[in-house]
């Protein structure tokens, strides 16, 4: 367990050696603090745009993206890698807020994130290489139409009774 733990939760003793082993200076830290600022100059219009497109108030992206940066930023774990919202989970979420609204969306968040961390756990990212290139390409595609489609009632100031 404490293998697990320290491998999987604990990534903070390998950012402290890293910084300490490649000398971090002052004018890396200056790089990436214009890198946060301009992540975050990115995710927080993102965030609040995903709000609305999954059906509840563009606070509610404004608060994740605050507390889903802070988390990030301390459990990350790649500098080649930028993580933050993500529009694929609107095709999910919306159906979610509309019929169980934002307890709907507590619980979704909640399980989702447990069952995230046993999938790391055990490792299932590995299983990823036997997806092939045209599933995902699909699957994102599929997104995209999906989250088109979804807006065009908005872009052309459309009055819905609801979505089907």
């Amino acid at each position: 367990m404490n293998k697990i733990f320290s491998s999987h939760v604990m990534p903070f003793r390998a950012l402290i050696d890293a910084c300490w082993k490649e000398k971090y200076t002052a004018a890396r830290f200056t790089r990436d603090l214009i890198a946060g600022i301009t992540v975050g100059i990115i995710a927080i219009p993102l965030a609040m745009a995903l709000a609305i497109g999954s059906g509840v108030a563009p606070q509610y992206g404004l608060y994740t993206a605050a507390v889903a940066g802070i988390v990030i930023a301390l459990t990350g774990g790649s500098r080649f890698s930028v993580s933050g919202p993500t529009a694929a989970f609107v095709v999910i979420l919306y159906p979610v807020s509309q019929q169980f609204g934002l307890a709907g969306l507590l619980v979704a968040t909640l399980l989702s994130g447990i069952f995230l961390i046993l999938m790391g756990l055990a490792r299932f990212g590995r299983l990823i290489e036997y997806i092939p290139v045209s599933v995902t390409l699909g699957f994102t595609s599929g997104i995209g139409i999906t989250i088109g489609t979804m807006q065009i009632k908005d872009f052309l100031g459309l009055q819905m009774a609801h979505v089907p």
